[in-house]
């Protein structure tokens, strides 16, 4: 019997495919989606499209679940941990307004929490958090090769320079939350 009462979080932080490799290794996550949302494109947009910072979409991932082995606000705490969420449209030597710090909400509890989130947050960093809180818009899937980007592709640069360092902070950070 399939499990009814799994949710979906949306967050983006800089480049999908760190913060889908983050939450790949958490307990309790039952899919990771690389996508799109945020802007305006007629039709679908293309990651060229989005790239180009003209469309207004932030590149994010859509988390399916379970609350019953991990809560949202773990979810939050665990994003805010492993990307700068101080650094304005930019995430390393990722600039743009595709890869600003945001949190999507889909109803309004999640809203409420994440306001609590950020503004515990605030407490961890020197530098003000400047991630964004809006009201998820139409969410649209990344191509087929910017899924699981990571467990794909982990021998290459990017992989190993950027997202391998995220991942041991994760480990650091929130051994208790991982995969065995």
């Amino acid at each position: 019997m399939a499990n009814t009462n799994l949710e979906i979080a949306t967050v983006g932080g800089g480049c999908f495919w760190c913060t889908e490799a983050v939450f790949q290794e958490v307990k309790g996550i039952h899919k990771v989606v690389s996508g799109y949302t945020g802007g305006k494109a007629p039709g679908r947009p293309t990651y060229r499209e989005i790239c180009s910072g003209l469309t207004g979409h932030a590149e994010v991932v859509q988390v399916t679940f379970d609350p019953a082995i991990i809560s949202y606000e773990d979810i939050l705490i665990i994003f805010m941990t492993t990307h700068d969420p101080t650094s304005l449209n930019r995430q390393g030597a990722d600039a743009g307004t595709q890869y600003r710090s945001v949190i999507y909400f889909h109803n309004d509890e999640q809203e409420k929490k994440a306001k609590i989130v950020l503004n515990e947050m605030q407490a961890v960093y020197e530098k003000p958090i400047v991630t964004e809180l809006s009201p998820l818009s139409i969410f649209y899937d990344a191509e087929e090769d910017h899924q699981d980007y990571y467990k794909n592709n982990s021998e290459q640069g990017y992989c190993q320079v950027v997202i391998n360092p995220k991942l041991a902070k994760l480990r650091q950070l929130h051994a208790d939350k991982l995969l065995s």
